[in-house]
C-alpha cells in the first residue's frame, strides 16, 4: 500500500479498502471554515485563553498535523489494551499489515506525546474504523485528545495544608481509583478533570447545559466517565475520560506526575451545535453546505439550514453465507466501496438458517438517498446490481437474487 510517501508492505492483515486510503489527507478538521475546523478552533481557543503556563504562554500545546499512519503498538499496546481485547479484531479496523493501522483513535499518540516530555496538550486528526452505516456512523471521523498532567507540588500547592499529602501510596485498587494513587490526588485529579470539561462544554453550547457524568470503562484509565448533556429534551453522551492509568504515565517517563486524559469526537459536537442530520455532509463539497460556516469570527452563532431531503431508494439484497469467515463489516466495506456516499444506510432485516443444510442467509436492506440530488432508479440499479456482484466474488457468498 502506497500511502503519505511511503511504502507499506501487504499481508493477511491487511483490510483497508481504495475507498477508505482515498480519505487519507483531506483533513477536514484543518480546512478553514468546515464546521469541523470551526469546532476545533473553538476548543483550541478556550484552552488558549484560559489556561496559561507561567510564562504567560498557553499551558495546553495542540497537535492536528500528526500521520494517521500508527503502529499497533501505539494504536493497541502502548494504552495497556489487551492482547485479545475485541478493539483489536481486523473487523472494526483498518489494518495496513499487521504491524502498521490507520489510527482508531486519537489517544494513540498519548504516550508518545508524554515522552517527548510534555505535561499538557491536545491532539486532533481523523480516526478510522470499520462499522455501521447509517447517518450517524462513517468510517472516517474525527477526534481530539486531551491530556494534562501534575506533579505533587502543582496538585496540591493552592490546598490549605496541603504540604504533607502525596499523589502515590502502596494501596488496593476500588471502584474509585488505583492501587498506587492516593484518594486525595485521585480527588483532585477528577475534580479538575470533570471542571475543565464543563467548562469547555458549557462554552460551547452556552450557559445553563445541563451535565452528567456516568461511571464507565476504558482499558487506559481508571476511574473512567462518560459526560452527558441535556440538549434539546435528551441526554446524549459527547466525550469519554478518567485518571490515566499509571502504569501508561510511568512508561512513557513521567513516574513523578499523575494525570487525566479526554477524547471526543469532533463530528458528534458538530451535529449537536449546528442540528447536521447526517454525517455524510461533512465530506460534501456542495457550496449550500460548506457557505454556511464562512463566518467572521469563530464563535459567530450559525443557524443551519438544511438542504431538503431527497427521496430515498430502497433496495434489499439476500445471500447464503460462506463458511466462518465472514462479518457483517466486510459487507458494510463492501457496500460503501461500490455505493460511496448514495448510501445512506444499510440494515441487516432477516437472518435464517436452513433447517437441513444449516446454511445461513441473510437479508440486508439498502437506503440510498444522496444527500444533495435526487437518485434515478436507473442509477440506483447499477449500483445495487455492482454490489451484487462484488458481494459473490469478493466475499464468497451465494447470491439470492
Amino acid at each position: 500500500v502506497e500511502l503519505l510517501g511511503k511504502t507499506y508492505p501487504q499481508d493477511n492483515y491487511s483490510n483497508v479498502t481504495e475507498k477508505i486510503l482515498s480519505k487519507v489527507g483531506k483533513n477536514l478538521h484543518n480546512k478553514k471554515h468546515h464546521p469541523l475546523w470551526l469546532i476545533k478552533e473553538q476548543v483550541k481557543d478556550h484552552f488558549y485563553k484560559q489556561y496559561i503556563g507561567r510564562r504567560g504562554t498557553p499551558l495546553f500545546s495542540v497537535y492536528d498535523g500528526l500521520s494517521p499512519v500508527v503502529t499497533v503498538q501505539q494504536n493497541f499496546d502502548s494504552l495497556l489494551i489487551p492482547q485479545n481485547h475485541a478493539s483489536r479484531r481486523k473487523e472494526d479496523n483498518y489494518y495496513l499489515n499487521r504491524d502498521h493501522m490507520l489510527r482508531a483513535h486519537t489517544s494513540a499518540h498519548q504516550w508518545d506525546l508524554i515522552h517527548s516530555g510534555l505535561d499538557a496538550f491536545l491532539a486532533v486528526g481523523d480516526v478510522y474504523r470499520r462499522d455501521t452505516i447509517d447517518n450517524s456512523h462513517y468510517p472516517v471521523f474525527h477526534q481530539m485528545e486531551g491530556v494534562r498532567l501534575f506533579s505533587c507540588h502543582e496538585l496540591f500547592s493552592n490546598i490549605k495544608d496541603g504540604e504533607g499529602l502525596q499523589l502515590f501510596e502502596q494501596g488496593h485498587r476500588t471502584a474509585h481509583k488505583q492501587e498506587c494513587h492516593t484518594m486525595e490526588a485521585v480527588r483532585l485529579v477528577e475534580f479538575n478533570l470533570k471542571q475543565v470539561l464543563t467548562k469547555l462544554i458549557t462554552h460551547i453550547f452556552g450557559d445553563g447545559l445541563q451535565v452528567r457524568w456516568v461511571d464507565c470503562y476504558f482499558p487506559f484509565t481508571h476511574p473512567s466517565f462518560e459526560m452527558e448533556i441535556h440538549f434539546q429534551g435528551e441526554w446524549m453522551e459527547v466525550l469519554g475520560c478518567g485518571v490515566m492509568e499509571q502504569q501508561l504515565v510511568n512508561s512513557a517517563g513521567a513516574q513523578d506526575k499523575i494525570g487525566w486524559a479526554f477524547g471526543l469526537g469532533l463530528e458528534r459536537l458538530a451535529m449537536i451545535l449546528y442540528d447536521i442530520p447526517d454525517i455524510r455532509l461533512f465530506w460534501s463539497e456542495d457550496e449550500r453546505f460548506l457557505k454556511q460556516f464562512i463566518v467572521p469570527h469563530i464563535w459567530q452563532k450559525i443557524k443551519f439550514q438544511p438542504l431538503s431531503r431527497y427521496p430515498p431508494l430502497i433496495n434489499d439484497i439476500s445471500f447464503w453465507l460462506p463458511s466462518e469467515t465472514y462479518s457483517k463489516n466486510d459487507f458494510y466495506d463492501l457496500a460503501r466501496t461500490v455505493g460511496g456516499d448514495l448510501i445512506e444506510k444499510v440494515v441487516l432485516v432477516d437472518e435464517f438458517t436452513h433447517p437441513e443444510t444449516k446454511k445461513v442467509s441473510h437479508c440486508y436492506r439498502i437506503i440510498y438517498r444522496h444527500p444533495e440530488r435526487t437518485l434515478t432508479q436507473d442509477e440506483v440499479h447499477r449500483i445495487h446490481q455492482a454490489i451484487e456482484e462484488s458481494a459473490v466474488q469478493e466475499l464468497g457468498v451465494e447470491g439470492r437474487f
